[in-house]
């Protein structure tokens, strides 16, 4: 797993592009770009009636999609074009500090900055201008981090709710002028479908992997036994690493010691003491504490390098999370057999090649309606286990199109 894109540089809030020609023309060179960049030959919309409805009565949409896949933001832009409505939508700001070209593209499609190190008040104050005015759909991913798992869901952010909460609780103080419009939240299930040969993708990425841990190429044998065995390999190399010997135990087990091995010791300097929360939020709060001295620019280069080794650490304990535990054995589909050896090239190889032909199936739930309050009596933030809900239903619903793996000569 590759660690997430951090920078020291300074950040500045990049506001979208709001005229409604442009993010039409961009929609159909994103799709042509989305085929022959990263192989999602098609994408099958259903259920866009309820989105164009919710358009035409005038209520502020949230659209929460779940975030598998890098393509998910193109993805919805068939969307978009589908129903002749462009979206808003909140992307990381690392996105925007790269190619110029693509800072171009993102604005003119309606996408605007957010600086995940810190509290990023203009982008959160854009979002709920967006929603309180209905001004378009604005797309939110509620997971906050990609999945890089379409059967699993990292959790939900508490930022999303709050920003909706908050444009619902902006309309209701505006109430005077008589508008009745209310937030929805409309979950979206995206779910990709591996068209193609799995033994020849996923067996030549397997093959370069296992040369590279100088084993012969495994070719013919089950694509889930060798999975396991060079998923073994790689995190024995991680515990020889940072632990001085492999890990005895369950890999559920030996994911999270070594996740906890690399976050403790830095949240013990940095936050005070070990955290219980995900590890997505850990490492989030984490970033928040390095961060902002790095972006100031006056530390020492030992300091500076200190930082970044810190920084790499909890990038890389992230990405650990990210490996559900028995995902491939529990239900040995293409699709996953496809996301989880995809990983391990990525990560051994820094190789990010896509592979296709894929299909997107991009699935509409029911309106939720945003209250501007939150219900403390509840343990759980119940936008948020509304959303999830939804959200599992749909992936589930959509799997069943998945195609299961049975090794060859079997």
């Amino acid at each position: 797993m590759p660690a997430l894109l951090v920078t020291d540089s300074k950040y500045k809030f990049v506001p979208p592009h709001e005229g409604n020609f442009l993010p039409r023309v961009l929609s159909r060179v994103m799709a042509i770009f989305r085929r022959r960049k990263y192989c999602v030959d098609r994408v099958e919309i259903r259920g866009e009636e309820t989105l164009a409805q919710l358009v035409k009565s005038g209520h502020g949409i949230l659209l929460a999609p779940n975030h598998s896949r890098m393509t998910d933001a193109m993805v919805l832009q068939d969307l978009a074009m589908k129903i002749r409505q462009p979206f808003f939508i909140m992307a990381s700001s690392h996105l925007f500090r790269g190619s110029k070209t693509l800072a171009w593209m993102l604005r003119g499609l309606g996408a605007f900055s957010v600086y995940r190190e810190g509290i990023d008040r203009q982008a959160i104050q854009k979002s709920i201008d967006i929603l309180s005015e209905a001004q378009r759909p604005l797309v939110l991913f509620p997971e906050g981090a990609l999945s890089q798992a379409n059967d699993h869901l990292n959790s939900l952010q508490e930022g999303f709710s709050f920003i909706a909460r908050s444009a619902a609780a902006k309309i209701e103080r505006s109430e005077a002028n008589g508008s009745g419009r209310k937030i929805y939240t409309l979950p979206v299930g995206i779910r990709y479908v591996y068209e193609g040969d799995i033994e020849h993708a996923a067996g030549q990425m397997l093959g370069s992997i296992e040369q590279r841990l100088s084993w012969k190429v495994q070719q013919g044998q089950c694509l889930v036994t060798r999975i396991y065995r060079v998923g073994n390999a790689l995190l024995s190399l991680k515990e020889q690493e940072y632990l001085g010997q492999s890990q005895q135990g369950e890999l559920e087990e030996r994911l999270e010691r070594l996740i906890n091995h690399l976050l403790v010791p830095l949240e013990q300097e940095w936050l005070g003491g070990p955290k219980t929360d995900s590890v997505i939020l850990r490492v989030k709060e984490l970033r928040r504490a390095i961060m902002p001295a790095m972006v100031d620019g006056n530390l020492a280069p030992e300091e500076m390098a200190r930082r970044w080794k810190h920084l790499d650490d909890s990038n890389f304990a992230q990405s650990l999370s990210l490996y559900p535990a028995r995902y491939v054995a529990s239900n040995p589909t293409s699709e996953r057999i496809l996301e989880t050896v995809e990983r391990f090239n990525e990560h051994l190889n820094g190789d990010e090649t896509p592979h296709g032909p894929m299909k997107a199936i991009v699935q509409i739930g029911e309106p939720i309606e945003v209250p501007a309050k939150r219900d403390r009596t509840a343990k759980s933030d119940p936008l948020l286990a509304a959303v999830e809900q939804q959200l599992t239903k749909l992936l589930g619903d959509t799997a069943k199109e998945c195609h299961p793996y049975t090794a060859r000569g079997k």
